[in-house]
C-alpha cells in the first residue's frame, strides 16, 4: 500500500520546507524535499494534495487518563483515543489511576490487551507506584513500558507516594523514567483548613490555587530534583504552574538532561481570573495560577527549560463538574482540542509553528526514546496529521468527541483545523470521519 501527502508545507525538526512524503505500508519510504516527485511515484500511489495544508508529525500527549477500567462513565480507551486521533495526536501514555489501579504488573497487562482491542492510536501505559508496590514497580520492562509514575501529592484515586524510603528506593532503583506529580499533602492539608475555617463547605472555586498553592508545588517539586540529583534517576516533573518551579530546571536539548519538564496546555491558556467564567470547569491538580506564573510558564517553554507540552486530559461529567468546590473532581478533558490551541498561539505571535511541532512531536520522542515516532524521517512510523491553517471552526457540542461531551473550549474560534492523520501509515481520520477498523500498536521504547 502506497500513499503520496503531494506538495504540503512539511514543519520538522526546526524548519519548515513544500515537499511531499510517500507512505509504504506502515512507514515513511521516501520524502521528497523541494523536489519534484517522479512519475512512476505518482502512477504507483494514492495521491493526497497536501496543497495550502502543514504536514507535521503526529503529537505525542505524554500524559492522558482515559479512565478505563472502572471509571467508564467518564471516558474509555475507545472514546479518547478517537478524540485524541481527530485532534492530530497519534500516540498517548496514559496514567495508572483508574480502578482498579494498575499497580500491578497483571493490572498493567490488562490495559495493553484492552488497548490493542480499541484504541484507535498507538499507545503506552505507566506504571504505578503506590507506599507498598515496590516489587511489582522493580519488574517494569523499560522497552515495553513509558514510565513509573509517582503521585507525590494525591489527586483523583488517590494514589499517594509519601513513605520516604519508599520515595528513596523508587529513585534509587527505578528500571525506567520515573514521572510525578508534585504537590506537597501537608501544606495542602493546612492551607484546606484555613479555608475551611474561612467559608466552611462552601469555599469558592477561586480559592484553588491558594489551597493546592505555589509554595506546595515548590516544595514537591524540589524534592523530586533533589532525589533525583541524590539517586542519578530520569525524572519528569510532570503539569508544572509556578514560576518559582523554573528555578528547578536547565535549559537546552532534551537528550542532555536526566530531568525534564512538562507544562499543560490549559495552564498556557487559562489563569486566575478565568475561575470567574469558568468555575469548576478549569478545576486542575496542580491549579491554574496566576497571571505571573502562566508568563514564566511560557518563558521557560520557550526557553526550552520545559521540555514537553501536553494535555492531562481528565474527562469528568458535566454533573460530577458541576458539584461545589470540595465535591467537584479535578480534571478536564483536552486532547482533542490541545495541537489547535497551540497553534492559535502561533497566529497570536507568541510561538512558532516549529517550536510546538518541537514540543508536541519531537521532544517526547526523544525524551521517553519512543522507537521510530515523532519525527518525519525515512524509515520511521507514518503517524502523520495534515493540517488546514485557514479553516475557521467553533467548539461545540455537537463536534465535541469526549465522552462526557463538554470542553472547557466550548465557545472558542480557532483558525486552524486538523484536516487528515494518519497512523502507522493509514488514513484513520479524514475531515470529520473516523475509520473505525484502524488501531494503534503499542509503543517500543529504545533504553
Amino acid at each position: 500500500m502506497k500513499t503520496l501527502i503531494h506538495n504540503a508545507t512539511i514543519i520538522n525538526e526546526g524548519i519548515q520546507f513544500n515537499g511531499s512524503i510517500l507512505i509504504e505500508d506502515e512507514l515513511i519510504k521516501r520524502v521528497f524535499k523541494e523536489e519534484v516527485v517522479p512519475d512512476s511515484v505518482l502512477r504507483e500511489a494514492t495521491v493526497i494534495d497536501g496543497s495550502g495544508k502543514l504536514l507535521i508529525p503526529g503529537a505525542i500527549d505524554d500524559q492522558v487518563h482515559f479512565r478505563e477500567p472502572g471509571l467508564t462513565h467518564k471516558g474509555e480507551i475507545a472514546t479518547e483515543s478517537a478524540a485524541a486521533l481527530a485532534g492530530g495526536i497519534t500516540s498517548y501514555m496514559e496514567m495508572p489511576n483508574t480502578k482498579p489501579q494498575a499497580t500491578t504488573q497483571e493490572e498493567l497487562a490488562k490495559k495493553y490487551a484492552r488497548a490493542a482491542e480499541v484504541s484507535a492510536v498507538n499507545y503506552s501505559f505507566y506504571m504505578g507506584a503506590t507506599n507498598d508496590n515496590l516489587d511489582e514497580v522493580l519488574k517494569t520492562d523499560p522497552t515495553q513500558v513509558c514510565g513509573v509514575k509517582v503521585f507525590m501529592g494525591s489527586s483523583t484515586g488517590n494514589m499517594l507516594v509519601d513513605d520516604e524510603q519508599t520515595l528513596a528506593e523508587i529513585f534509587k532503583n527505578a528500571p525506567t523514567l520515573i514521572a510525578t506529580h508534585c504537590e506537597d499533602e501537608e501544606i495542602i492539608k493546612q492551607n484546606t483548613e484555613i479555608y475551611r475555617q474561612k467559608y466552611g463547605q462552601i469555599v469558592p472555586i477561586s480559592r484553588h490555587p491558594k489551597i493546592r498553592s505555589a509554595e506546595a508545588c515548590f516544595k514537591s517539586s524540589s524534592k523530586a530534583v533533589e532525589l533525583a540529583k541524590k539517586y542519578g534517576a530520569r525524572l519528569h516533573v510532570l503539569h508544572l504552574t509556578t514560576a518559582d518551579e523554573m528555578q528547578l530546571f536547565e535549559a537546552g536539548p532534551v537528550k542532555d538532561k536526566r530531568i525534564t519538564a512538562e507544562v499543560c496546555v490549559h495552564h498556557l491558556w487559562f489563569e486566575e481570573k478565568d475561575y470567574i467564567a469558568y468555575g469548576t470547569r478549569i478545576k486542575w491538580n496542580p491549579a491554574v495560577k496566576s497571571a505571573q506564573d502562566r508568563a514564566a510558564l511560557w518563558e521557560a517553554l520557550l526557553a526550552d527549560k520545559i521540555d514537553v507540552i501536553a494535555t492531562d486530559h481528565a474527562p469528568h461529567t458535566l454533573d460530577e463538574k458541576s458539584h461545589a468546590y470540595f465535591q467537584a473532581p479535578s480534571g478536564g478533558p483536552l486532547v482533542q482540542h490541545s495541537l489547535t490551541a497551540m497553534l492559535e498561539f502561533v497566529k497570536q505571535g507568541k510561538i512558532s509553528v516549529e517550536k510546538v511541532v518541537e514540543k508536541m512531536c519531537h521532544t517526547p520522542a526523544d525524551l521517553f526514546r519512543i522507537d521510530r515516532r515523532g519525527y518525519i524521517r525515512e524509515g520511521y512510523y507514518a503517524d502523520l496529521v495534515l493540517v488546514n491553517p485557514d479553516k475557521k471552526w467553533t467548539v461545540c457540542p455537537e463536534n465535541i468527541l469526549y465522552k462526557c461531551c463538554w470542553s472547557p473550549f466550548e465557545g472558542t474560534e480557532f483558525s486552524h483545523q486538523v484536516s487528515k492523520v494518519f497512523v502507522n501509515g493509514q488514513l484513520a481520520y479524514d475531515r470529520g470521519h473516523i475509520d473505525k477498523q484502524v488501531r494503534g500498536k503499542r509503543m517500543e521504547f529504545n533504553k
